[in-house]
């Protein structure tokens, strides 16, 4: 096993406690954690990762007051205006996966045209969830294959993992090996749920804003320490490692 995770997955969470620690309303630390988000890419391309899966808002995160999600989605458009073009210039593959039909128009139109100026790019694959669930994403899995059941192109007993991860967000991307979770909390909140079954969970008690070089070099020690069997003895990793 190398020591680095090709995938990465991380959820960033913290922006909200981060500036009320300061006395600072939420959207300052949303806007701070932008910072982290830029060096996070630029250190894990430099690292040689080569997926990085972001969850920037989730289908739950609608449910916040309807100013915190107008900012949100405001800031949302403002990084992207801000950032796709040094991503380019870097070489960096942008994609977005999530319901995009919750999003207004705008928002959409430049997540396409971000995904169509970098599409080609060979560098790092950043894959940005926004208004993404892993209920959702296999809900929408599941329509998908019951469409082709109907319309006569797939049989009942073709399912199996290897169909239903082919119409998920992240078909064609291998799993995630390592996950990473600021903020303190232990749970993986409705994030990838078929695509984790395998990963490496970190949590960091870190808020995002305040995630540090140090604090992802300490992830990635703590996957390069990890004995990943996939339901094989210690004996059997040992003896596929050595030969």
């Amino acid at each position: 096993m190398s020591d680095t995770p090709q995938h990465v997955a991380i959820i960033m969470d913290g922006n909200g406690r981060w500036a009320r620690a300061r006395g600072l309303p939420r959207p300052a630390g949303h806007r701070a954690s932008l910072k982290i988000v830029r060096r996070v890419v630029e250190e894990c391309d430099a690292r040689g990762v080569r997926h990085l899966t972001l969850f920037a808002f989730s289908s739950e995160n609608w449910r916040r007051p309807p100013e915190e999600v107008g900012m949100l989605m405001k800031l949302f458009l403002d990084a992207l205006d801000q950032e796709i073009e040094s991503l380019h210039r870097n070489r960096v593959r942008v994609r977005f996966i999530g319901e995009r039909e919750r999003l207004g128009a705008e928002l959409r139109a430049r997540m396409r045209a971000g995904e169509t100026l970098t599409e080609a790019n060979p560098g790092l694959d950043l894959i940005v969830a926004v208004a993404y669930g892993g209920r959702w994403d296999l809900a929408q899995a599941c329509r998908s294959i019951a469409a082709e059941v109907a319309a006569g192109t797939r049989r009942p007993d073709e399912i199996d993992d290897q169909v239903i991860g082919a119409h998920l967000a992240l078909a064609g991307v291998p799993d995630p090996e390592l996950l990473i979770r600021t903020g303190g909390e232990r749970r993986i909140s409705n994030f990838l749920l078929w695509n984790l079954a395998y990963t490496e969970l970190y949590f960091s008690d870190v808020l995002w804003p305040e995630f540090s070089s140090a604090e992802l070099t300490a992830a990635f020690e703590f996957y390069a320490g990890r004995e990943r069997r996939f339901g094989r003895t210690s004996a059997q990793v040992a003896a596929n490692d050595d030969a």
